[in-house]
């Protein structure tokens, strides 16, 4: 018997935002996957962390999952337990991030594919694809992704938001835009299983979906084709894999995952993106009660990182002695670099401060949240050193909550909230600390 399991390369740790019960792997040696592919859930994602790495850095770790991956199929195989791989390049619905490196190297790897899927709707965090356009919801009014400021990143920045000259822009010709398929909103609410038949040679096709059941029925109809012995690489933001996985509502309510806080005790913010949607809801935290902010003076790191950390850490022990939960956040303003290499190199060592803070936070610690999603994925492989963990599910739309293994040395059971940059209103990050400190609220209303 063959298992069709959908396997995500998930280049930071924000793709499980539509999705619960399932494994984040922050290790992919061969027994790691190998515990991924026998996990009772349909789908399971390998933290990758690429979008903070060089390219050749991240084409480098995609191979090695890669190679890994078709060990591990093969020692499934040889024990009785064959599989159909779905494989999904998960990245971010602004478009920021390695293609076509990724699903160059997933291809090459574990090719040959018929067609590669470019799907970056993402309903939860206001994107949706019209016309083979992007488009980030503001305000209710869409807005041409490339007119944003995600589109200006300086290491992943484009110029267009039509996706077939996106793909010829990122992969500088080599698919031009005349040669991309386009999947318009017609097709994907029509019989196109016909046409997902004839795709071959891996030939890049851009799919629009406004709606969660535009990606359902398209799902089930690339499903009929695999089936039939199609081969499919997806690039997606994370609505996709709600399509893919069919998942019955999540066990605890979003409003109720407070519950899974340990001892009703104060937690720990830690928020490290610097967009300008995080700094405004930095700002609207702060203003809340029960807590205290501790600024991280970045550009003090390479002189003054030790005396930093025992500075900060002695804070963030002192206020959750006091009953607070402490928000330690980096500097907002962005410091300016000569080479994107030098870049890459500060978030580096901002990142590692970082995690040193978290691994030294109180044992007792409640709940901790991590703001951004490179952030995110350094707190669950670096900070808490987690080789893997299970989502809850969200809190918020595009917000999950994981949490430590029970025989965690530190923080057993501890709920991480993984909160990406780009998701949520002004008030959202302080809405996910209202809800994960309610019973510390309560506790300190009856004491």
């Amino acid at each position: 018997m063959t298992n069709t399991k959908i396997i995500v390369l998930d280049d930071d740790p924000t793709g499980s935002q539509t999705v619960h019960s399932c494994l984040l792997l922050t290790r992919w040696d061969v027994a790691t996957l190998k515990q991924g592919l026998q996990d009772a859930s349909p789908l399971f994602f390998v933290l990758t962390n690429t979008r903070g790495m060089d390219a050749v850095k991240a084409a480098d770790i995609t191979r090695e999952v890669c190679v890994n991956l078709k060990q591990a199929l093969m020692d499934m195989q040889a024990e009785g337990m064959a599989f159909n791989p779905i494989m999904v390049s998960r990245s971010d619905s602004t478009l920021r991030g390695h293609y076509p490196v990724e699903t160059d190297v997933i291809a090459e790897e574990l090719g040959p594919f018929d067609a590669h899927f470019i799907v970056p709707a993402f309903f939860e965090g206001g994107r949706i694809t019209r016309n083979s356009t992007h488009f980030l919801l503001v305000n209710g009014e869409p807005v041409p992704v490339h007119e944003t400021e995600f589109a200006k990143d300086s290491v992943f920045g484009y110029r267009h938001s039509y996706l077939p000259d996106y793909v010829e822009e990122k992969t500088k010709g080599n698919i031009r835009a005349v040669d991309v398929q386009r999947f318009l909103l017609d097709d994907m609410r029509s019989d196109c299983l016909p046409r997902l038949m004839s795709l071959k040679d891996n030939v890049c096709c851009v799919v629009d979906a406004e709606k969660q059941s535009d990606l359902n029925a398209f799902c089930h109809q690339l499903t009929q084709a695999a089936k039939q012995g199609k081969r499919f690489l997806f690039r997606s933001a994370a609505s996709l894999l709600t399509a893919f996985a069919e998942l019955p509502a999540q066990p605890v309510a979003a409003a109720d995952m407070g519950s899974y806080t340990r001892y009703s005790k104060p937690g720990a913010v830690i928020v490290g993106s610097h967009v300008k949607k995080t700094t405004a809801q930095l700002g609207a935290l702060l203003k809340r009660e029960g807590l205290r902010g501790i600024e991280v003076d970045v550009s003090r790191l390479q002189h003054y990182y030790a005396a930093m950390l025992t500075s900060i850490t002695a804070q963030a022990e002192a206020l959750f002695q006091s009953g607070f939960t402490s928000v330690i956040y980096t500097s907002r303003t962005e410091l300016q670099f000569a080479s994107q290499a030098e870049r890459l190199a500060f978030g580096e060592l901002v990142s590692r401060f970082l995690m040193d803070v978290v691994q030294q936070l109180p044992a007792e610690l409640g709940f901790l949240i991590s703001k951004g999603g490179i952030t995110s994925n350094d707190v669950l492989s670096t900070g808490l050193a987690l080789r893997a963990s299970r989502v809850l599910g969200q809190i918020m739309a595009g917000c999950s909550v994981v949490r430590c293994p029970a025989d965690h040395p530190r923080y057993p059971g501890m709920p991480v909230v993984i909160f990406p940059g780009n998701v949520g209103d002004d008030d959202a990050l302080a809405n996910v600390y209202d809800r994960m400190s309610r019973d510390v609220r309560a506790a300190s209303v009856t004491a």
